[in-house]
């Protein structure tokens, strides 16, 4: 055999030897891009549940979006919880000036004390409620002061609800002249009460009522008229 027979065969097995590992590797190559693939693709999976939980962005989060959408979508054909609040807070209605009249009471003196009731009258046309103490000063005619607001007395007491034409009273209470060294005050024309909870008041007149020894308190309101 001849020296240019040997090396063109060695030729050969070189060639055909590197095709095949050409060849091996490219097959390698190939099957190590779907193994890594198919890695991505089953490690994508639970991130992708993750972020439909949670509503982030992205597909996933834009569908989650529409469900949260949804959700809320129901809620709103029940009562929101600001219309339940809106709905305990107007219920009942407190009464007013503008729907109250005033008058005072019988009065009843015994052992040194004066009690008058302070009447409070549903003059509108639907109930409303009365609770706690009013505001409760005397006048002159003009509207000159005559002493101090009454101070509160007792407990402040439950709700009173009126019906049109219903009600309720508190109770002002001083003492006679002479029980105390504290000197009388001027005699008041009139009466002015505000409502529990208002900033108006309502007047009427007090038929001669002085305070004396200082005393002049209210106590809150109680159903009736107690006369």
């Amino acid at each position: 055999m001849s020296l240019a027979t040997k090396t063109l065969r060695h030729g050969r097995r070189v060639a055909a030897g590197s095709l095949i590992a050409v060849t091996a590797l490219a097959l390698s190559a190939c099957q190590s891009g779907k193994d890594s693939a198919a890695h991505s693709s089953s490690a994508s999976a639970p991130a992708a549940a993750v972020t439909t939980q949670g509503g982030s962005s992205g597909a996933a989060g834009s569908s989650s979006g529409a469900g949260a959408k949804s959700a809320n979508g129901k809620a709103a054909n029940g009562p929101s919880a600001l219309q339940a609040h809106t709905s305990t807070m107007t219920a009942p209605d407190r009464c007013t000036a503008d729907n109250l009249s005033l008058r005072l009471g019988r009065t009843d003196i015994g052992a040194g004390n004066i009690h008058i009731p302070l009447v409070f009258t549903n003059t509108g046309k639907t109930a409303c409620s009365l609770r706690g103490f009013p505001g409760v000063s005397l006048t002159l005619k003009e509207g000159t002061p005559v002493g101090k607001p009454a101070t509160r007395s007792g407990a402040a007491g439950g709700t009173v609800r009126l019906k049109p034409g219903q009600s309720a009273h508190a109770v002002l209470h001083t003492v006679n002249d002479g029980v105390s060294d504290t000197p009388c005050w001027s005699t008041a024309q009139l009466v002015r009460a505000y409502p529990p909870g208002s900033k108006d008041a309502v007047t009427t007149g007090t038929d001669g009522l002085r305070v004396c020894g200082g005393q002049f308190d209210v106590t809150s309101v109680k159903p009736g008229a107690t006369d």
